[in-house]
């Protein structure tokens, strides 16, 4: 199936004349991604015990991680309605709500070059490691069970990440051989489609987290990627500024160009402070000594009032998720204050124009004589 008509592009780029006023939706939140929380201690050791601590920190909903079985059965999730409504319903008795499953590990599975294959094999199931090809025929399954899973929990986006054939030779030294980045997003295109395809049969967006390491790592990759998926609606993305002030990539224009495929939400902080001894590259160095690094909420240089107008101005309908990765402040303090930070930047959205007390009533005649028509 060809989706190119449903370009993104399209909306973005062409000027029509709108109403002065349009619909807007108040951003859901505050929510966290466990991914850096779960662990073997209490309270982080089961889906009841981190949702009370969730709970009590003031957030609203959980993006869950799906390879640890004591939080989540994916097949069972995907195979199962009943098992999906239980799973629901532990996470609502603490008034919260699964705003997306992530599935970032089994994604980066789907494309590994060979020259990962050892440590990405820490990702993937005992059976697989060390067999390539069962790896990637693995992470597709399990992409295709979350697709499944996604629905029967009443969901609508899901979070993960794209792989990579290429991302060793995004600097092109030795010159990159004629032809060999298209062939790896013609690769990478064929492996996702059939996993697209199966999130369209579900009703659920593949919001990929646009990131270094990935072969969608900025707005350009993304764009070569839609390409080669003909425009596959479902080829959506979670946004996270954090990664383009590392890479000096203008995050606000970015919500411009591509905000009718935004489907999901990172709040995460980072800092980019070059000397002249590193830049972008950081030099090989642990993250608190690099130029560019992540920071907790509030802590670093991402403009989020300008990114939360933004994204109420476009009507984002999803939720604000809070991800803890700081290089310097302690994960419990950076989610306390990141539940309160997300709260504080929350917009609540206008239902008005300010100007309505002035209006005056219209209709086509009276338009026409205003103009002297």
């Amino acid at each position: 199936m060809d989706y190119r008509q449903d370009s993104y592009l399209r909306p973005s780029i062409t000027h029509k004349l709108k109403k002065e006023t349009k619909k807007m939706t108040t951003i859901q939140g505050p929510a966290v991604f466990l991914a850096q929380f779960i662990s073997d201690e209490a309270p982080f050791n089961s889906l009841d015990s981190i949702c009370k601590w969730a709970a009590d920190l003031g957030f609203k909903g959980i993006q869950m991680p799906t390879l640890d079985s004591r939080f989540i059965d994916l097949k069972l999730a995907a195979e199962s309605k009943t098992y999906a409504d239980e799973l629901t319903g532990k996470v609502a008795a603490h008034g919260l709500k699964i705003t997306e499953l992530s599935t970032h590990l089994q994604g980066q599975l789907v494309a590994v070059h060979p020259a990962y294959n050892e440590l990405f094999d820490a990702f993937a199931a005992p059976e697989v490691k060390n067999n390539p090809k069962a790896r990637t025929e693995w992470a597709i399954q399990q992409l295709k069970y979350a697709a499944k899973a996604s629905q029967n929990l009443g969901l609508n986006a899901h979070a993960t990440f794209s792989g990579s054939l290429l991302w060793q030779f995004f600097h092109p030294w030795p010159q990159r051989p004629e032809g060999l980045v298209d062939e790896g997003f013609t690769e990478l295109a064929k492996r996702w489609l059939p996993i697209l395809n199966e999130f369209d049969n579900c009703g659920v967006d593949v919001c990929y987290e646009i990131h270094p390491g990935e072969d969608l790592f900025d707005g350009i990759t993304y764009e070569m990627f839609l390409e080669k998926v003909n425009q596959h609606p479902r080829a959506c993305l979670l946004y996270d500024p954090s990664h383009f002030v590392l890479q000096q990539l203008d995050y606000i224009q970015y919500i411009d160009l591509y905000h009718e495929r935004i489907k999901a939400f990172h709040v995460k902080d980072s800092e980019f402070n070059p000397t002249g001894r590193q830049g972008t590259f950081g030099g090989y160095q642990g993250w608190a000594d690099r130029a560019g690094r992540y920071r907790s909420p509030g802590d670093g240089q991402v403009d989020f009032k300008t990114i939360f107008s933004k994204l109420a101005q476009y009507d984002f309908k999803g939720w604000a998720v809070m991800e803890w990765e700081c290089c310097i402040k302690n994960q419990q303090d950076g989610a306390r204050e990141g539940a309160e930070f997300i709260k504080k930047h929350i917009i609540n959205v206008t239902d008005k124009a300010f100007d309505d007390f002035a209006a005056a009533g219209s209709d086509a005649a009276f338009n026409k004589k205003i103009l002297g028509l």
